[in-house]
């Protein structure tokens, strides 16, 4: 989880992924909900934790970075306080599943508003990072299989 300060455009709307796969960086747009939401945590945050002491965006309740296991416990946590999780059970969604979903409701509305599916899959590869189309078509096929077998 380190996405910087400086990476999150709240103005704008634009995060910067940095060094991804390959050692490239891309800019991905942020829907308005979604900018609304983190203009809010942002304010919040340099409220409650002033001066800063991460030069991380999103942190931890003291300030410092997030740790990818808490990340993934908190997310176990709600997911079975809001019932996509089973209490006792140990399996259901992950956090990649939510980009599976993305992926194929994004397919889906593309196809079902008539747009040019062939044309646009380039903009969904540089999206997800991928370095060529190829890999979205294999990411289509595995989200999709995710998608009709897990139902997230």
């Amino acid at each position: 989880m380190s996405i910087k300060r400086q990476d999150v455009d709240l103005e704008n709307g634009i995060l910067t992924i940095r060094d991804t796969k390959f050692g490239k960086s891309r800019y991905i747009p942020i829907h308005e909900s979604t900018q609304r939401v983190l203009v809010e945590y942002a304010r919040r945050r340099d409220e409650l934790i002033n001066p800063p002491c991460s030069e991380c965006f999103l942190v931890a309740e003291r300030g410092g970075r997030l740790l990818t296991q808490y990340v993934y416990r908190v997310f176990w946590l709600l997911s079975r306080q809001i019932g996509l999780r089973a209490p006792n059970l140990s399996s259901g969604p992950r956090l990649h599943d939510f980009r599976h979903s993305f992926v194929v409701n994004t397919l889906l509305r593309w196809y079902r508003t008539g747009q040019k599916i062939d044309t646009l899959l380039p903009k969904l590869s540089t999206y997800l990072g991928q370095s060529c189309v190829r890999d979205t078509y294999w990411c289509l096929q595995k989200s999709t299989i995710c998608f009709i077998v897990r139902g997230y």
